[in-house]
């Protein structure tokens, strides 16, 4: 690629995620450490159980109001090997008057960053997390939405960043707190639904495989997730030396965090632990342009993808092994820059092959941030659909 194209490419990156204005201000006041509890408190938790709830606001854009409760909480979970931990997230219920169940849609965001300050619950008050416009297109149509913060986002720890498992039982605990909050006004007979695109696609789709093992009491109606990131390694193959480079990096300081074990740091260079230092502290419109084009290469001393361990962990977050309890609407940009589109058919694929209802949409002329943004209105009238207990059979 000419030095001309990398320029004209890195500019058309920069004013794209300037325009989205990805939460990368200074942290709003987030609560972080759980209250003190007893020991047989401790032990007689449950993933889903609210640890604290406070009120906050939920605004689209700056200084945009809406007629919502929300409540910042946090909530138990589950790490990617079974332990216990406390995820933080939002609760948003609209003040419209319903009476009765109304549908949950737990929502997962895209890629926001891996500093405390990204985290979707930082922004809502202030109106900066990005894809607070599509969640409230959820609030207008009359649905409750939970939206987690991932493991390590806005509570103590590091971000277990593109960790599928994790992610999934962040998204599905959220739904079981957003449930069970007294003040929510929701009850357990209300009908689920799980959102989300990019990092989010890779969570919601987690979630859906993970829904008849992990939370089978949810009665989750439908999945609508889109730009999966379902095979990791091909995705880094696919972005090594292109402009979502910064990702690759930072999908493995993810890793890391989920299983030290593989000691990233080992396999860095100074030039990439400078960089894992700066991606900690930022988010991701920062983080993806300053990482615009590297190669692996050019932050390792050795490739840690071309390792035994680190592949087992990557294939690990690989999705499709299982196919989703209830339907699915699967969409993907046929030219997005990030995800390969091959990935999202693949995925497909393997689900049909083993029997999932999937609704597939392919947006032929769509990039990735073209994907998130019109692709969730057809989405979203899909779970409404199933929220009105209208059947699919899917297009397998």
């Amino acid at each position: 690629m000419s030095r001309t194209s990398r320029t004209h490419i890195r500019n058309r990156v920069v004013a794209t995620l300037a325009a989205l204005a990805f939460t990368s201000a200074a942290p709003t006041a987030v609560a972080q450490d759980a209250p003190a509890e007893t020991a047989a408190q401790a032990s007689a938790a449950a993933p889903g159980d609210i640890v604290s709830s406070a009120r906050t606001s939920f605004h689209p854009l700056p200084g945009q109001p809406t007629n919502t409760d929300s409540w910042h909480i946090t909530y138990r979970s589950t790490t990617a090997k079974g332990a216990p931990n406390v995820v933080s997230g939002t609760v948003i219920v609209p003040k419209d008057g319903r009476k009765g169940p109304r549908p949950l849609v737990t929502y997962a965001v895209g890629t926001v960053g891996l500093a405390d300050q990204c985290a979707p619950s930082a922004g809502f008050p202030k109106g900066t997390t990005v894809e607070a416009n599509l969640i409230n297109q959820a609030v207008l149509r009359g649905w409750a939405v939970a939206v987690t913060d991932y493991e390590g986002l806005g509570t103590p720890g590091d971000h277990t960043y593109t960790v599928g498992k994790a992610e999934g039982q962040a998204v599905l605990d959220a739904a079981r707190a957003a449930l069970r909050h007294p003040e929510a006004g929701l009850s357990k007979d209300s009908p689920v639904g799980i959102m989300g695109y990019s990092q989010g696609g890779q969570a919601s789709s987690w979630a859906a495989e993970l829904h008849d093992s992990y939370a089978p009491e949810l009665k989750v109606e439908g999945t609508a997730t889109g730009g999966v990131p379902a095979d990791l390694l091909k995705v880094a193959d696919f972005n090594d030396g292109n402009i979502g480079a910064g990702l690759i990096l930072m999908a493995a300081t993810g890793q890391n965090a989920a299983f030290p074990e593989l000691k990233l740091d080992s396999y860095l260079n100074d030039k990439g632990r400078k960089y894992v230092d700066f991606m900690k502290k930022n988010c991701v419109a920062v983080d993806t342009v300053a990482g615009l084009f590297q190669r692996i290469s050019d932050v390792t001393v050795k490739n840690p993808l071309n390792e035994p361990d680190w592949q087992r962990r990557l294939n690990e977050s690989k999705l499709g092994s299982h196919a989703p309890d209830h339907p699915v609407y699967l969409y993907h940009g046929g030219l997005d820059e990030l995800i390969p589109y091959n990935v999202g058919k693949q995925l497909r694929a393997d689900w049909c092959a083993k029997g999932a209802k999937v609704q597939w949409r392919s947006h032929p002329l769509l990039g990735h941030i073209g994907g998130v943004t019109i692709g969730a209105f057809p989405a979203m009238d899909w779970l409404g659909d199933r929220f009105a207990g209208r059947p699919t059979n899917g297009n397998c």
